[in-house]
């Protein structure tokens, strides 16, 4: 039984679609395969069937963390994921597709009309490591701020869209934790990851 999934991001951006890496570990022909599991896992859940979960290939087999966040017609769907590596790549994006559109508490579950117009984008993390506040790069770096029970935790590309700089980071990462905006610097654990991410652009609406 894999973790729950959990939702990474407050105050998501949601006018427009998470950007498409242009180079990383995956494959054009992987991200194809992972992105088309989603959109699977997702139409699966709706019709209440079962899917395989074996993974295609070694690579896909690797376990790895990751966040699977939706859109539709551009705007936020859904984003939930996993911060800790617990199972293969392929059950990951399985199982955080299926959350994001149906367990993201701020939204209402993905019916089967939404569907065709849904868009994937996909975060693969690397493993957390811990880092000074100093080391902290923003457009690189994603970030997990623990302390007292409480964390947080925000996607590289959060702070790039909007704009924040490191300071900024880091205390919107202590408000998703519910923790103070300074306690990155009163004792709380800091963790980084980097992330590949890639996803599927919107159409012209």
């Amino acid at each position: 039984m894999s973790p729950r999934p959990e939702n990474p991001v407050a105050n998501s951006p949601t006018d427009h679609a998470s950007p498409v890496a242009e180079k990383g570990e995956y494959s054009p022909e992987e991200r194809a395969l992972l992105l088309k599991l989603a959109h699977q896992a997702i139409a699966a859940t709706l019709e209440q069937r079962e899917i395989s979960l074996n993974p295609p290939t070694q690579h896909l087999a690797e376990q790895r963390a990751a966040f699977t966040t939706l859109y539709y017609h551009g705007r936020l769907r859904g984003c939930v994921g996993h911060v800790r590596a617990a199972e293969s790549l392929w059950a990951t994006v399985a199982d955080t597709a299926r959350a994001a559109a149906f367990e993201d508490t701020r939204f209402d579950p993905v019916t089967s009309d939404e569907l065709p117009h849904l868009r994937v984008s996909l975060s693969i993390l690397s493993p957390l490591k811990p880092v000074r506040a100093e080391e902290v790069e923003v457009g690189r770096h994603g970030l997990l701020i623990s302390l007292h029970g409480r964390r947080g935790l925000l996607l590289p590309q959060v702070p790039v869209e909007y704009g924040w700089d490191r300071l900024t980071f880091l205390e919107e990462t202590c408000h998703k934790a519910g923790l103070p905006a300074d306690a990155w610097r009163k004792g709380a654990t800091i963790e980084a990851f980097t992330a590949e991410v890639f996803g599927e652009r919107d159409a012209e609406e």
